[in-house]
């Protein structure tokens, strides 16, 4: 297939998306891929992340057997086999996208692409052959990496990222972790649960910069119940190599020893070695600019999930995928929106929102109504275990719209769809109270969270 209609650059979840989308729609497709299909996200992040996050659970409850009338005794944890079974998990995946691909006709070269002159493409595969392939469109689905800063390089075995995190040989003693946004809170939960003492290092004034105050404070407030060590408003200067582990020295306090120090400060674009600037495809910090269809700066070349800057979302990433094939192939799909993206952090309690937080809908000079409605109140999360936390439901007080939701507590990344969906179809407080919801569920919080902001609160 030496002029396929499309060749993707990454099979990462935008990537493979977009090319199964555009196969979808008779399209020959050419995705060039030079390590395992699934990106990151599956291979060294989203999936196996979740795996060790659900063995932490398991461990939780197995732990926690006796407050349910349930005696364990002489339970012990192989961390090693916990490990494995992530990784398991990652490449059955990816083989589910290879098979995916056949099933699509969709050809993968596993090798390096970059763009060469016009609507070429220069492929080296994996046995250092080279090839030149032209397309009508590509898309440039490269992703990003970790990213840090001087004094706080990486080796692999003291300073790790989260990719050697995922496969440490050892449960760790003492664990510093810089940066608390998702992959950092996560984190820091795992190593937490499984028995290191844990020291969580955020330069900005909350962990889970991103998320509402009231829930990162939340957040902070279990995790230091769980003796967990929060320092925020504090920057690393440098991490020093000692005897067998590292010392972090910071702008403020004392330096803190430890075995390993792992660095989440945030990702980096893979856009370099890609051609780039042979055609002068506009950037802005390596991030690759585009328009509201994902379109470059050169009309028949798209760029999709991280490579294209925030949210560096896998869903996002997918999201990009299609709408960029749907524009190419001229089906007219309406632009890509940014406004009601749920973001997910998997710890425990999980974390999860989507739209505008309080601070955020005040800032726009909005006058709002806010409600809460904590898990404690609820006869399923009371039955279950599960009552830390809250549902925080901000609307519009004029119009009564939906402008984010907002919650901490258990199944909070499967309940945050409700609001998505609401969201979408621009639902006010009225279809959210009055839409009965099954007794009993975590998902009563969100309308019961809808009837404290209208003052109309039954169990609270």
């Amino acid at each position: 297939m030496t002029h396929p209609d499309l060749i993707v650059i990454g099979g990462g979840p935008g990537g493979y998306v977009a090319a199964i989308r555009a196969a979808q729609l008779g399209k020959k497709v050419v995705v060039v891929e030079s390590n395992h299909l699934g990106g990151i996200c599956l291979n060294w992040g989203c999936i196996p992340t979740k795996a060790l996050l659900h063995n932490a659970h398991v461990l939780e409850m197995v732990s926690n057997a006796g407050k349910f009338g349930i005696k364990i005794e002489g339970y012990s944890v192989d961390w090693k086999k916990g490990v494995k079974r992530s990784r398991d998990v990652s490449k059955r995946l990816s083989k589910g996208i290879e098979y995916l691909f056949k099933k699509n006709n969709i050809k993968w070269i596993n090798g390096h692409g970059s763009l060469a002159a016009g609507n070429d493409v220069n492929v080296v595969d994996s046995d250092g052959n080279t090839q030149i392939l032209t397309a009508d469109h590509i898309i440039i689905a490269t992703g990003a990496r970790p990213r840090w800063f001087p004094g706080m390089e990486p080796d692999g075995e003291r300073i790790i990222t989260s990719k050697e995190a995922l496969v440490l040989a050892d449960i760790p003693q003492n664990i510093v972790i810089i940066g608390a946004g998702a992959i950092g809170v996560e984190f820091a939960h795992i190593f937490h649960t499984f028995g290191s003492k844990v020291t969580l290092i955020e330069a900005l004034p909350q962990i889970l910069p991103i998320e509402d105050q009231e829930v990162s404070a939340e957040l902070a407030k279990i995790f230091k119940k769980r003796k967990i060590n929060i320092l925020t408003d504090c920057q690393v200067k440098q991490i020093i190599h000692e005897n067998s582990g590292v010392r972090i020295e910071m702008n403020k306090g004392e330096p803190i020893s430890t075995d390993i120090a792992l660095v989440a400060v945030g990702v980096q674009a893979n856009s370099e070695n890609i051609g780039l600037e042979k055609l002068g495809i506009l950037t802005q910090n390596g991030w690759i600019q585009t328009n509201e269809y994902m379109q470059t700066s050169q009309p028949n070349i798209y760029a999709i999930g991280d490579v294209a800057g925030p949210p560096w979302l896998a869903h996002v990433a997918s999201a990009e995928g299609i709408t960029a094939v749907e524009h190419l192939a001229g089906l007219n799909p309406g632009p890509m929106a940014y406004t009601n993206i749920p973001g997910c952090t998997y710890c425990q309690p999980e974390v999860a929102s989507v739209g505008l937080t309080e601070q955020a809908a005040l800032d726009q000079g909005l006058e709002v109504k806010v409600g809460r409605f904590p898990f404690r109140a609820l006869g399923k999360a009371l039955a279950t275990g599960d009552n830390e936390g809250f549902v925080k439901m901000v609307y519009d007080a004029k119009y009564g719209e939906l402008l984010g939701c907002h919650i901490i507590g258990a199944e909070a990344t499967n309940l945050i769809s409700e609001a998505g969906i609401a969201r979408k179809l621009e639902t006010t407080w009225t279809e959210v109270l009055k839409t009965i919801h099954p007794h009993p569920t975590l998902s009563e919080a969100l309308m019961e969270a809808t009837a404290d902001a209208l003052g109309e609160a039954i169990h609270i």
